[in-house]
Parts: C-alpha cells; structure tokens; sequence
C-alpha cells in the first residue's frame, strides 16, 4: 500500500459511506484475517489505479480537444468516409 492511498482514503467530515459499501465492509469484517487484507489491499489498488488514469485523462484533455476539432475540420472538407464496421 502506498502512502498515497492512506492518506486519500481518511475519511473527511463531507464523505459518507453508501449502505450497499457499508453491507460489503459488514461481510469482510466477517473473513479471516488474511483475506481481510487481500480484499483491503485489492479496494485500494483499484481506488489508486482509478486516481492515477483520473489524474492521466485530465492531463490529455487539451490534446483530445485539439485532436476532436482536428478530426472535425477534417469531416467538414470531405476528407473523411462513413464507418462501415467489418461484419456489419
């Protein structure tokens, strides 16, 4: 676990927990040990991994915004053809 994770995931004084989060940390309290912390540390790499690709895709926003109008440009000068998906 990183030191991220931790100190992202402290509760603020704004954050509640949903009833179907609280059913599901119910039933884990229920496990050993062991797989209490396999499933701890499973729900913070995702809640990482998702932080990360966030953090990535406000990054790329500029570049998808330039590669839309780009791509629009394009569609407006008849360069572009009608997708026609193999199969279909």
């Amino acid at each position: 676990m990183t030191v991220w994770a931790y100190t992202q995931l402290t509760p603020s004084a704004e954050s509640t927990m949903t009833k179907l989060l609280e059913k599901a940390f119910e039933a884990a309290s229920k496990l050993p040990a062991d797989e209490q912390d396999a499933l701890a540390a499973s729900i913070l790499a995702e809640v990482e991994a998702e932080h990360r690709w966030d953090t990535v895709f406000e990054g790329s926003v500029p570049t998808l915004e330039r590669l839309a109008d780009e791509a629009l440009d394009e569609h407006r000068a008849k360069k572009t053809l009608p997708f026609a998906p193999k199969g279909a």
